[in-house]
């Protein structure tokens, strides 16, 4: 019988970096495997997957959200207790989030970036945190949301969060995409899953995107200022690809600030109308600005399309690369990827890069470029500039070994 819920759940050994002080490093990077063979025999019916050295996801059904609910209670009490390690007692402190959602009504993107929210805000508060998607909750009221929308900007509550590009083969830092974020007075951090398509539907996409371009642009002069000469991405609805007026500001705005800025790009966003799209996109590289291909494979892939793009990059969708180590087609898939961009003389950035042993395989597929947690994940403008600050006083082998290797201190303040 098909089940009502699905439930998508994130788990965090909060103690990790003091237990691989005391059991070493070889068998702390053990610990996450143990974690999964317990969380398996108290949850046997979960799909459990690790995707970090301390982090795994659980996901799993439900016939009522209660389910998850009891799911979580049962995996506290069990971890509430100390652990055996090779005959020693310790305590692991274990961190859960989870986002659930009626099963057909939300997208697994949309899921898993409810669920890496709800463990954002679990390190926070450190207690549980569950986001219910369902339909009518007070969280996703769209039709308040849409009023608050307008205003927020003028009240200062959008910003950015930056998430660095690593270049495989150099292993120095190449990139880093802009992500725009809203912190609600009241209702908290609001995901651009929530508010971007409804930015959309009441004409408030193209203030927004000027706002973000702006605010690059801005924070792109103090790098230049830090010593760091850096390509800033930003996301372009495809809606804005239509637009004459918004092509011809940003452009205007980009040509006159002589910053390196990118344009990420979906393939469904030329695909509504690709005569005007390629020509404004093209009327964009014209002026120096880097067209980057988002989410490629996700959508509706056109060879036709993608042939005629001024783009130079192409971003792998993190649905193929999350499991690759772990699926058979996947590779396969990423591979021919590869190989296609690179024969259209584009370079290839790998999302969702989250563990070394996937890390490797790109390497060895020839990918150009990887983003996602291994890396970092997006953090706040000051905490970029301190990034940036500590792998330029590096030596290079030394950056080389460690830029794959953030403590875990440095994220939680960031």
């Amino acid at each position: 019988m098909a089940r009502a819920w699905q439930f998508l759940c994130l788990a965090d050994i909060l103690n990790f970096a003091a237990l691989r002080r005391h059991l070493g490093r070889t068998r702390a990077d053990q610990l996450v495997i143990d974690v999964s063979v317990r969380i398996a025999e108290v949850l046997p019916a979960a799909r459990v997957l690790i995707v970090g050295r301390s982090i795994l996801e659980l996901a799993f059904e439900g016939d009522t959200i209660d389910d998850l609910d009891a799911a979580l209670v049962r995996l506290n009490d069990e971890f509430g207790a100390a652990f055996d390690l090779d005959g020693e007692a310790h305590q692991l402190k274990m961190l859960f989030a989870a986002a659930a959602a009626p099963v057909g009504n939300t997208e697994d993107v949309r899921l898993a970036e409810e669920a890496e929210a709800a463990m954002e805000q679990a390190r926070i508060d450190q207690r549980t945190v569950v986001r219910d998607l369902s339909a009518g909750t007070p969280a996703f009221d769209r039709l308040t949301l849409s009023r608050e929308l307008g205003p927020a900007l003028a009240n200062r509550e959008m910003f950015l969060q930056y998430q660095p590009k690593v270049h495989v083969r150099r292993q120095q830092i190449s990139s880093a995409e802009a992500l725009v974020r809203w912190q609600h007075p009241t209702r908290g951090l609001v995901l651009p899953g929530d508010f971007i398509t409804l930015a959309e539907e009441i004409g408030e996409i193209g203030p927004l995107t000027l706002w973000t371009l702006e605010q690059v642009i801005a924070d792109q002069k103090v790098l230049a200022r830090d010593g760091h000469d850096l390509t800033v991405f930003i996301n372009i609805s495809g809606q804005l690809l239509a637009e004459r007026d918004f092509v011809q500001i940003a452009c205007g705005m980009v040509e006159q600030s002589n910053a390196k800025i990118g344009f990420e790009i979906t393939e469904t966003a030329v695909i509504r109308d690709p005569e005007i799209a390629i020509r404004h996109l093209q009327q964009c590289a014209d002026v120096g600005i880097t067209i980057a291909i988002d989410d490629y494979g996700a959508g509706l892939s056109s060879l036709a399309y993608l042939k005629q793009l001024p783009a130079r990059e192409l971003k792998i969708d993190k649905m193929f690369v999350l499991q690759l180590t772990s699926s058979n087609r996947d590779p396969l898939i990423v591979r021919s990827t590869i190989d296609l961009a690179h024969a259209l003389e584009m370079e290839v950035t790998a999302e969702g890069v989250e563990t070394q042993a996937a890390m490797a395989l790109l390497t060895v597929m020839g990918c150009d470029m990887v983003q996602g947690y291994l890396i970092s994940r997006p953090i706040s403008f000051d905490a970029f500039r301190q990034y940036l600050s500590d792998d330029k006083l590096k030596g290079t082998e030394e950056q080389k070994s460690t830029l794959f290797t953030r403590p875990a201190s440095f994220w939680k303040s960031a």
